[in-house]
């Protein structure tokens, strides 16, 4: 049994605080399974020292002691050691450029590699995530971001002009607070005509797309369905004292080039190429996009530059005013996101005539919040969270037998899913990742 665990410290930004075991699960983990988990000294982190030592930690600088090293963000790569078992979310399946060096060290230096995101049960659903939290954060990110836009561009009527940034509320409850105020003041008093209908779009179905949702719901929404959308604009069946949400699936956003073929979902996953996006058909109505879909670069680009700029101009005054790329793929499902923002600078302005892009707000381009570490703005709520699932796999990671070969070492299952690296040498799941290092 590997009993001494480790948890590093997040140096990755100043903004990250969150921890990937919180106090009172390690408590259990100590006294209810007898591990031994010692904790990095750290001035950033969203729980104290104390809190840690008080619950059974041992805070130490140094981690050469223990065997399994765990973490939330990407670890440094001088900073591996050798034959280790690190588990964080490494963003390397994709063959992230910026992570190879740390993956080609990790081999190296024979090590085992854990990747929370692809801990998965038995249908493929993801089982440790902060998806929720980004989707929660993200939503509050873009109504901020949306206050500020109407404020620059004169709106007397503005609702959302105090709605602030996540991480400057003291918690996640004092966000919903204000967002349920927001609702009254929208109830009474409506929105401007030149905003009415506020439709808000959300691309995706999943943990994210759901967080984002809770967040937009405490507002006075009402859903309507994608195939409903000419019907209620046509008809003006909207009011200024709501405002309204949909939610695309893959068959709202896509189509077959072949005339005469219909959406398949799992045709489109295997085959991809054989469909294209039809979702600027939604675009000319929607006032803010939340981008919270799983992309790579076989599949179509939901967004693509020219549909923006079609857009723009064609139309005046676009409605579209703030996209919230939470998924965050540089020139991906949304293409004119080039690079990831951060809490004190959310958002670049995208205009897509001159397909030019500048920091902050300015002129009459779409505003793109791109923050690619969304949970870390709600820390406590996204620690706890997180750690309450991990919680439940340590026991049995500590318990396996690294010694062994990897079909022998009796990892559970879902965690076995997703070794990407086990002593050096890349699992069968992932042979194909060797030619990023090469």
């Amino acid at each position: 049994m590997i009993n001494r665990i480790g948890i590093r410290r997040e140096d990755k930004n100043s903004w990250e605080k969150r921890v990937a075991l919180v106090p009172s699960c390690i408590e259990r983990l100590v006294k209810k399974h007898g591990l031994e988990i010692y904790v990095q000294t750290s001035s950033n982190r969203i729980f104290s020292e104390k809190d840690f030592s008080r619950k059974g930690a041992v805070i130490e600088e140094d981690l050469f002691d223990c065997k399994i090293i765990i973490a939330i963000k990407e670890i440094p790569k001088e900073l591996i050691k050798k034959n280790r078992i690190y588990m964080f979310f490494s963003h390397t399946t994709k063959g992230q450029k910026q992570n190879m060096p740390m993956l080609k060290m990790l081999k190296e230096r024979q090590c085992t590699l854990i990747d929370y995101e692809k801990i998965t049960d038995k249908k493929g659903r993801r089982l440790v995530f902060f998806g929720t939290q980004a989707g929660q954060a993200g939503m509050i990110e873009v109504l901020s971001a949306l206050g500020k836009k109407l404020a620059i561009k004169g709106f007397k009527k503005n609702p959302f002009a105090s709605i602030m940034q996540p991480y400057q509320y003291e918690s996640l409850a004092a966000a919903k607070k204000e967002m349920l105020r927001v609702s009254r003041d929208i109830e009474k008093n409506g929105l401007e005509n030149d905003l009415t209908p506020l439709i808000a779009g959300f691309a995706g179905y999943g943990h994210t797309s759901l967080g984002a949702q809770e967040i937009f719901d405490l507002l006075p929404c009402e859903e309507i369905k994608p195939g409903e959308l000419d019907e209620f604009i046509q008809r003006r069946k909207y009011s200024s004292h709501k405002v309204y949400k949909i939610v695309f699936k893959e068959e709202h956003m896509v189509e077959t080039r072949e005339k005469n073929s219909v959406f398949d979902l799992q045709d489109y996953y295997n085959y991809p190429e054989k469909y294209r996006s039809k979702f600027e058909l939604y675009l000319p109505y929607l006032t803010l996009l939340m981008n919270c879909i799983y992309w790579e670069s076989k599949y179509p680009r939901f967004v693509p530059n020219k549909a923006l700029k079609k857009m723009f101009e064609n139309t005046k005054h676009p409605k579209l005013q703030v996209i919230g790329d939470i998924s965050c793929d540089f020139k991906g499902s949304i293409e004119c996101n080039r690079y990831a923002t951060t809490p004190d600078n959310p958002v670049f302005t995208y205009d897509p005539i001159q397909d030019k892009i500048k920091d902050g707000f300015f002129g009459n381009g779409v505003a793109v919040m791109s923050i690619d570490n969304l949970p870390a703005e709600i820390p406590l709520e996204s620690s706890v969270n997180f750690s309450r699932v991990l919680e439940l796999f340590m026991p049995k990671i500590a318990k396996a037998d690294f010694s062994k070969d990897f079909g022998k070492c009796k990892l559970p299952s879902e965690i076995k899913k997703a070794v990407i690296l086990f002593r050096g040498e890349f699992t069968p799941d992932y042979k194909y990742m060797g030619k990023f290092i090469t």
